[in-house]
């Protein structure tokens, strides 16, 4: 991975005030998205993976703020621009595939006049000419008859259809970065193959960097380079998606996986993991995992584990594959042994 990322994130803080104080929805994460790579952020549902996604795009629900860290695009810092900077940057650098289409759309628009614009504010084309990229790229992600569906109001449309139109309008500018949260979540199995297609084929001709957001590990094993997992607000495991997928350390990437059918042998109950992610508000100390993890220590409740590289070298696991030169295994877990 010689080349530079072109985003880069540092230690982001995203609060809102509740219970009479700034409580951190998104708590210190860091990533970096590569040019021609997918890095996949998995957790269950109020882990923070959404509000981390909105924050990028500086689009945070009021009143929330980013309140530490920084957000860098292709070495330019996002905190420090005005609004009318951060809204020229949105549709032609930075692209977002919303994870509720329903209401993402404007129910009196026709949905082809949407996209038309949302490629005439950055480009300088005639309409005639936006109006057959739209057709085009509405072929792309599966919309049947896309010349008379540029033509329909968002309420003519089924659930999937509104969210091909939302993935139309992010992956026509063909955005140097590209948000996808849930991309897949409403559409059927040959749809969302089509959609994984077009977002592979955007990673190889455009060098685009796709962050996924996704609590689906199929679709993650189908397009991920890397993985963040996530949970009640941090980032604690990170690493290549076959180093994760086949070797995970954190206990809760263990349940996560644990979880999936495919893993149970017939007959037996599936694995679970007991609880559920706490409110911000309820959030405990020292490990956030802490209460639900079966592996917990004293140590777990006295301080927060920072991500560290996992070793695995040397271990049978490291020599089941050919793991050398995918970068970093990290993890944030007391009972996770450290190299040597």
């Amino acid at each position: 991975m010689s080349e530079e990322p072109v985003l880069k994130v540092e230690g982001l803080q995203t609060s809102f005030p509740l219970g009479g104080k700034d409580v951190p929805i998104v708590d210190g994460v860091s990533f970096a998205l590569h040019p021609g790579r997918c890095l996949a952020l998995v957790g269950e549902s109020g882990c923070g993976k959404s509000m981390t996604a909105l924050s990028l795009m500086r689009l945070i629900p009021q009143p929330g703020s980013i309140t530490g860290g920084d957000i860098f695009l292709e070495g330019e810092g996002l905190r420090s621009l005005s609004v009318p900077q951060m809204r020229s940057l949105r549709g032609k650098k930075m692209g977002m595939i919303f994870q509720e289409p329903m209401t993402s759309l404007n129910p009196v628009t026709r949905v082809g006049e949407q996209v038309i614009e949302a490629i005439r504010i950055h480009e300088k084309v005639s309409k005639r000419a936006a109006r057959a990229r739209v057709i085009e790229i509405f072929r792309q992600v599966g919309i049947p008859d896309a010349e008379s569906r540029v033509e329909a109001f968002p309420h003519q449309l089924s659930g999937g259809l509104k969210q091909r139109v939302m993935i139309a309008m992010a992956l026509v500018l063909k955005p140097r970065v590209l948000i996808a949260d849930e991309p897949t979540t409403a559409l059927d199995v040959t749809i969302q193959a089509q959609i994984i297609e077009l977002m592979r084929e955007l990673m190889t001709e455009t060098k685009t960097a796709i962050l996924l957001i996704t609590h689906d590990l199929g679709v993650v094993n189908q397009i991920a380079d890397d993985i963040a997992v996530m949970y009640a607000g941090r980032v604690i495991e990170t690493g290549s998606r076959r180093r994760v997928l086949k070797f995970p350390q954190h206990p809760y990437t263990q349940g996560l996986l644990g979880a999936l059918p495919g893993r149970a042998e017939r007959g037996q109950r599936l694995h679970e993991i007991a609880g559920i992610v706490p409110a911000p508000v309820h959030w405990p100390g020292g490990c956030r995992f802490r209460p639900r993890c079966d592996r917990a220590m004293e140590v777990c409740a006295e301080s927060v584990p920072t991500l560290l590289p996992v070793g695995l070298e040397g271990s049978s696991e490291a020599n089941d594959l050919e793991l050398q030169g995918e970068g970093n295994h990290c993890c944030a877990c007391y009972a996770v042994e450290e190299p040597s």
